[in-house]
């Protein structure tokens, strides 16, 4: 038996099956092959429908060409035995002697088990939260983190070379609103009778930012000590007209000290956003700015955002109406045209957006992986297409959404709105219930379902609460080798030939499926299917350890036990580490 086939009994499978196609049907050979795995293990540990597919081209029945490529098929260790059932499936049974295998190779793979080199390597960019940073980082941001942060993992366990990166949202009218709340607040603080906007934002981190600036400035502060030149809004002026009335007298009291404010309300919310996800095991390779978009280049070069339009208006992608500027993107499947210049001059954030794709794709990367919240939905025809007018290929953006989870405490929803201050920070969730449960649960469904956080549930210690199920699995382990006074490398070399009980063949059967759980997250995306399999697991566990005595007279019977629980508690924790989640050996 090849050391591939123990890694990877499918694609050894898949061969075999292959191998006796070309000898039934050299014509068909070319027919791809899928196995699946059967909901129930009556069925077999893989089952192929091939011969059901070729019955139309073959003229033949599907029993029939099923026990003809039975019988083209190579003799194997990997297979004990085989059966059609149905129309013409064919079920496929590993040997006992295969299924124990695996133990060993988990043992002595330890925390590559799972891992493995991707045939074609690609160097991939996952963008993911890139919240604005007018606020700290909420519940809703925490999903992206954790999806992202896990999908980068799982990326990256495959062989491929990721990049994680944060898209800093610096630029434009929200990051002014942030600063004139920090200056009005440090007027406050300093005594000044102050009328705060209602569309200001209100939360106590805005005071906490205008004391650090009170702080920061000493006691003159003369640069921002100025009288505020408030006003009455004009008639019929609406409430977003007179806050960016107010920006502008800001703008014009501060004169250039404005930057400086504005730079250190960004400064201060950036400080605290990466804070927060380095506590929450989610880091970046790059924070890239949004305001570095609109910056001119070097030697008085054009800007990015310029440079992009300029590519898109000589493609004949760009036109004019009403004094803006316009994109085509109703080209390009959009439900309407969009303007990336106003009538005053100004970009739109979506300029900025198609001038950060154009840089990432110049950057090289082979695929672009942008996680967004799924209220950005509408918002993929158009950057693709605007990729599209660019000349380059939008096929390698890949958007998932993610669905914002949404908290309760007890059945009463929490607000989120960051203007008023009202609501539960991600800081505060995870204080509340631990960076552990916070990263699974998040993960613990697909990213575009709704999610309802129930912050009950994540703090208990129940076998209801599934990370806190899984972590108790590993723990038990620890616990067993301690009781028997025996490490993992005492009993790695033992024979596994005891193994053979219906619990421990589906113990064995389930960690070998795990390398094709990790490849399929990478495939499709989804981490929350290591976080199935990881329940899966552990319930398996948990039973065979209610029911089974570790600590026997016959050594061979023990060593192979504690053998499997050792390859139980290895894919635990490779998991777990997957998912961000640690693997406690005491609980």
């Amino acid at each position: 038996m090849s050391h591939a086939s123990f890694a990877d009994p499918k694609s050894a499978l898949v061969d075999l099956l292959a191998t006796a196609l070309k000898a039934v049907a050299p014509d068909a050979a070319g027919n791809v092959i899928t196995l699946e795995r059967p909901k129930q293990t009556q069925h077999g540990d893989f089952s192929c429908n091939v011969a059901m597919q070729l019955a139309k081209t073959l003229r033949a029945k599907p029993r029939d060409i099923a026990q003809k490529l039975l019988a083209a098929l190579p003799a194997s260790p990997l297979i004990d035995k085989t059966e059609i059932a149905g129309a013409g499936f064919i079920n496929l049974f590993l040997t006992s002697a295969f299924k124990q295998s695996i133990v060993a190779h988990i043992l002595a793979a330890r925390e590559n088990f799972g891992k493995s080199v991707a045939s074609a390597r690609r160097k991939i960019q996952v963008e993911f939260v890139s919240a604005n940073p007018t606020g700290p980082l909420h519940v809703g941001h925490g999903r992206g983190a954790a999806y992202g942060a896990c999908l980068a993992n799982v990326l990256a366990a495959t062989g491929h070379e990721v990049e994680r990166e944060f898209y800093i949202n610096d630029a434009g009218r929200q990051m002014d609103i942030l600063a004139l709340s920090v200056w009005l607040r440090y007027l406050e603080a300093r005594g000044s009778a102050v009328a705060f906007p209602a569309d200001g934002y209100r939360g106590e981190y805005v005071r906490d930012i205008a004391r650090a600036l009170d702080a920061a400035e000493g006691k003159s502060g003369a640069r921002f000590q100025r009288a505020f030149p408030t006003a009455a809004p004009a008639e019929g002026e609406d409430a977003d007209a007179a806050l960016d009335t107010l920006i502008a007298r800001a703008k014009a009291t501060l004169g250039d000290n404005w930057r400086a404010l504005h730079q250190f309300a960004l400064d201060a919310m950036l400080a605290d956003q990466r804070d927060d996800l380095a506590r929450f095991g989610v880091t970046y390779d790059r924070w890239f700015s949004e305001q570095s978009l609109h910056d001119g280049g070097a030697h008085g070069t054009d800007s990015a955002v310029a440079r992009a339009m300029a590519v898109l208006q000589r493609n004949g992608h760009l036109y004019e109406k009403d004094g803006a500027r316009w994109f085509r993107s109703t080209t390009f499947g959009d439900e309407k045209d969009r303007v990336v210049c106003r009538e005053n001059g100004q970009y739109t954030y979506f300029a900025s957006d198609i001038a950060y794709h154009l840089d990432k794709i110049e950057r090289g990367y082979d695929q672009l992986i942008d996680v967004w919240g799924a209220d950005h939905h509408g918002y993929i025809a158009r950057v693709k297409g605007a990729i599209t007018a660019m000349g380059a290929d939008a096929k390698k953006l890949t958007v998932t959404l993610v669905q914002f989870a949404v908290l309760y405490r007890g059945t009463e929803k929490v607000a989120m709105g960051k203007r008023a201050g009202e609501f539960v920070s991600l800081r505060e969730l995870r204080d509340e219930v631990g960076n552990d449960a916070t990263r699974f649960f998040y993960v613990l469904r697909k990213s575009d379902q709704h999610l309802d956080f129930d912050m009950e549930l994540a703090k208990s210690r129940t076998n209801e609460n599934p990370v806190y199920y899984i972590q108790y699995a590993h723990a038990r382990v620890c616990s067993v080798f301690e009781a028997c006074d025996t490490s993992v490398a005492e009993v790695a070399a033992a024979n596994l030939s005891p193994l053979e009980s219906e619990a421990e063949l589906e113990l064995l059967q389930k960690l070998a499926e795990y390398p094709e759980i990790v490849q399929s997250a990478a495939r499709d995306l989804a981490p929350h299917l290591i976080a199935f399999y990881l329940k899966d697991l552990a319930a398996l566990f948990h039973s065979y350890y209610n029911g089974t005595r570790f600590l026997v007279d016959e050594l061979p019977v023990r060593h192979a036990r504690l053998a499997l629980a050792g390859a139980v508690r290895q894919v635990l924790a490779n998991g777990l580490a997957l998912l961000g989640v640690s693997a406690p050996e005491k609980m």
